[in-house]
């Protein structure tokens, strides 16, 4: 089977016949190659090079060989050795047999350029417009979408241990950077406090002595950063990097009443985990739990075609810092598709995807049917078959009026909004007709108050009693069922492509290193297609094979 042979750049003669002889039943990287061709081209990213200077390696090139490495999760050092030594890499990328390669810190620095031109996403935008002139991809058709944490290159530390190395590092760089002025400014205490490796605080110690010592650090904190910001000091020193970070950090967590007095803040009045550093080395990173897991680090987004009949690709991936919540990251990836021109007709999405309001947004501005389940209610009326929850009144809206079950019609309608700034509409009924009516234990537990009601607007109440109705049926568990092949993507990502830890620090970083883990596993899935190879299934013990065999009798 070939695609479209005409596409492919060729491979020199001799490459090509040393390879074929190495490879007499192919290999992954010549299939791939003689099947898909190139997906880049040089003036794509002919930005990140200087007009100047000696010649660099061609861009596509580069490009290929990191998703190479990301698809054998290999070092920098093994990539580059990979291209000076193996033939099937050789024939991938059009390289001569002699071709000795390049120093492995290309890549590093080629990574940098890919961020600093902002040119990280077109490495999977261009894979997946070729893979649509192929016939591989199309638009209006099923996606899904979940997400998963992303663990830090950070080690756990103590608030103590955190506070302490914080200090540190300010106080190294400041020792590298202007040594002569930061002799001058401490003591000879400060180095047998600081010169050392922290960790010495893990030492059993009582809460008082934990407290008195993190007193003692922010004191000497606060002496740095009055030194710092000394109308004497340079404002160089003032730019460091490491010195901001100590300035935030402090902020966080302590506070100056009186001038002399340093307090320690709790865990309630500190900042959220949003905004909070957890490691002076890697700011980005956040603090999140999610149900029973808690990590430091990010969380990513893959957004996956699912049709039956052509290979599950990764049409999106959205990192973001930990604590984002997965339904503000649902306009961005829905715009994104839409600027792919690769938008679904169906989204598969979880809880944490759906609400009513982006339920009726997916359908207004992108003609996205969003499927999943919506929250259910919590309304002790809804917890209880004999109440009478927000759905059991009838509205109309036309007339701006609501009926309760008991036929008695609404006193006001007043637009108003909650406190996120999105628009409601708030009910009112008759004290009198409350107060006497009979059933007034199943709609309202206030003694006196007549019962009131807080409305979304018409589109959005419509949407998410509807959403309530369709997710009780059986063609919805039936349909949903698609999903969960999410699941296995993610599974994939973190087994064979090690996505759980980050390789790199900071969130750019972060991205481009999901990105890249995404083509790889395009291609990778590409590959396993060409050849026939069958999705896995679900893997079920004997016991629970026995066991459905039982129930299904």
């Amino acid at each position: 089977m070939c695609l479209h042979p005409e596409l492919i750049p060729p491979v020199p003669e001799i490459t090509a016949k040393v390879a074929k002889a190495a490879f007499p039943k192919g290999n992954k990287y010549m299939r791939l190659r003689d099947e898909l061709g190139a997906f880049y081209q040089d003036e794509e990213f002919a930005q990140l090079y200087p007009n100047q200077g000696q010649s660099a390696i061609a861009p596509w090139r580069l490009v290929m060989i990191l998703i190479m490495q990301f698809l054998e999760n290999l070092s920098d050092r093994q990539t580059a050795d990979a291209v000076r030594g193996r033939i099937d890499w050789k024939y991938a990328l059009s390289l001569e047999l002699e071709d000795d390669g390049f120093n492995f810190s290309v890549l590093s620095e080629f990574r940098d350029r890919l961020i600093t031109g902002g040119s990280s996403q077109q490495i999977l935008d261009k894979m997946l417009a070729k893979f649509g002139d192929l016939g591989l991809l199309k638009s209006r058709g099923k996606a899904r979408t979940d997400s998963t944490h992303i663990l830090a290159i950070v080690k756990e530390l103590t608030k103590l241990e955190h506070l302490e190395e914080t200090l540190k590092s300010a106080l190294n760089t400041l020792a590298q950077v202007a040594p002569t002025w930061l002799e001058r400014m401490v003591s000879i205490d400060w180095y047998e406090r600081y010169g050392q490796k922290v960790g010495y605080s893990r030492k059993t110690r009582t809460a008082e002595e934990k407290e008195a010592k993190a007193i003692e650090i922010g004191t000497d904190g606060f002496y740095l950063l009055d030194a710092i910001y000394h109308e004497t000091t340079p404002d160089a020193i003032r730019q460091i990097q490491a010195v901001e970070v100590l300035r935030q950090v402090w902020l966080q967590q302590y506070y100056a009443p009186t001038e002399g007095t340093v307090l320690l803040r709790t865990e309630k009045d500190g900042p959220p985990n949003a905004t909070r550093i957890f490691s002076p080395y890697e700011t980005e990173a956040r603090k999140s739990i999610k149900r029973s897991t808690k990590w430091t680090g990010y969380k990513v987004h893959l957004t996956e075609t699912c049709e039956e009949d052509l290979p599950h690709l990764i049409t999106h991936v959205e990192t973001t810092v930990a604590t984002t919540q997965d339904s503000t990251v649902l306009p961005s990836i829905h715009q994104a598709l839409a600027e792919k021109e690769i938008l679904p007709q169906q989204h598969l999405v979880d809880m944490g995807y759906t609400s009513a309001q982006l339920i009726v947004s997916s359908q207004q501005e992108y003609d996205i049917d969003l499927f999943g389940p919506v929250a259910v209610n919590a309304q002790w009326q809804a917890k209880e078959e004999a109440g009478f929850d927000l759905f059991s009144f009838r509205v109309n809206w036309k007339r701006k009026v609501v009926y309760c079950p008991q036929g008695k019609r609404s006193q006001s309608w007043k637009n108003s909004h909650d406190a996120y700034g999105k628009p409601t509409i708030h009910i009112e009924f008759h004290k009198s007709d409350c107060s006497s009516c009979p059933v007034r234990a199943r709609c309202t537990r206030a003694p006196v108050n007549p019962r009131g009601l807080t409305l979304m607007i018409q589109a959005d109440y419509e949407a998410l009693n509807n959403a309530r109705a369709r997710q009780k049926t059986a063609e919805f568990n039936q349909e949903y069922s698609l999903r969960s092949g999410i699941e296995g993507t993610i599974s994939q990502g973190i087994r064979g492509f090690n996505l759980r830890k980050c390789r790199y620090i900071g969130l750019e970083k972060t991205r481009l290193q999901h990105t890249l883990t995404a083509a790889a596993m395009n291609l990778e899935r590409i590959y396993a297609w060409l050849e026939e190879i069958p999705l896995a299934q679900t893997r079920r013990s004997h016991f629970e094979k026995m066991a459905h065999r039982k129930l299904a009798t």
